[in-house]
C-alpha cells in the first residue's frame, strides 16, 4: 500500500467508449443531484430480445399505479381495529391464493386429459387403420379367388364345347 501521490505506472488514461445508438431504450428517470458520482458507469449489453423485455418492463413500471391500501397511521401504537383489518387482508389473500391453486389444478387436469385423449385417439386410429388394411386384403383375396373360379369355369366350359 502506498500513501500519497500515485507513481507513473499506476494510472492509465483511456478514451471512454462512444455510446451506441443501436440501443433504443427509453430514457431513464432523472437521478437526483447534478450528475452521477460513480467512477464507472455500467451500461449493460443487451440482445434484441432482452431490449424488448426491458422496454416492456419499464413501460409497465411507468404506467401501472402502485396501490397501497389499509396503511397504518403514523402513531406509535396500533389501534383496536388494526388486527381485524389484518385478519381481513390475510383472509382475502388466502382466498386469492386458493383460487389460483384451483385454477392451476383445473388447467393441469385439462391439459393432462387432452394429452391422454390424443394418445387414445391416435391408438384407436392405428387399430382402425390396421383392421381396415386387413379387411381390404381379405376382400382382395376373395376377389382373386372368385376370378380364379370364374376362369376355371370358362376353361371347363370351353373344353366341353371343344
Amino acid at each position: 500500500m502506498s500513501m500519497g501521490r500515485p507513481k507513473d505506472g499506476d494510472l492509465q488514461l483511456m478514451a471512454a467508449p462512444e455510446k451506441s445508438k443501436s440501443l433504443l431504450l427509453p430514457p431513464r428517470p432523472p437521478v437526483s443531484g447534478a450528475g452521477s458520482m460513480a467512477l464507472v458507469e455500467y451500461t449493460p449489453v443487451l440482445t434484441e430480445e432482452e431490449e424488448d423485455l426491458e422496454v416492456k418492463l419499464r413501460r409497465i413500471f411507468e404506467n401501472v399505479p402502485v396501490r397501497v391500501s389499509n396503511t397504518s397511521g403514523s402513531s406509535a401504537g396500533s389501534g383496536s381495529g388494526d388486527f381485524h383489518q389484518y385478519r381481513q387482508m390475510r383472509r382475502k389473500e388466502q382466498d386469492r391464493l386458493a383460487r389460483m391453486d384451483v385454477d392451476y389444478q383445473k388447467r393441469k387436469e385439462i391439459t393432462e386429459f387432452n394429452m391422454r385423449r390424443e394418445e387414445r385417439l391416435k391408438a384407436a386410429e392405428e387399430r382402425t387403420a390396421k383392421k381396415r388394411l386387413k379387411r381390404q386384403k381379405k376382400r382382395q383375396r376373395k376377389k382373386e379367388k372368385e376370378e380364379q373360379v370364374e376362369c376355371q369355369r370358362r376353361r371347363a366350359s370351353e373344353r366341353r364345347r371343344g
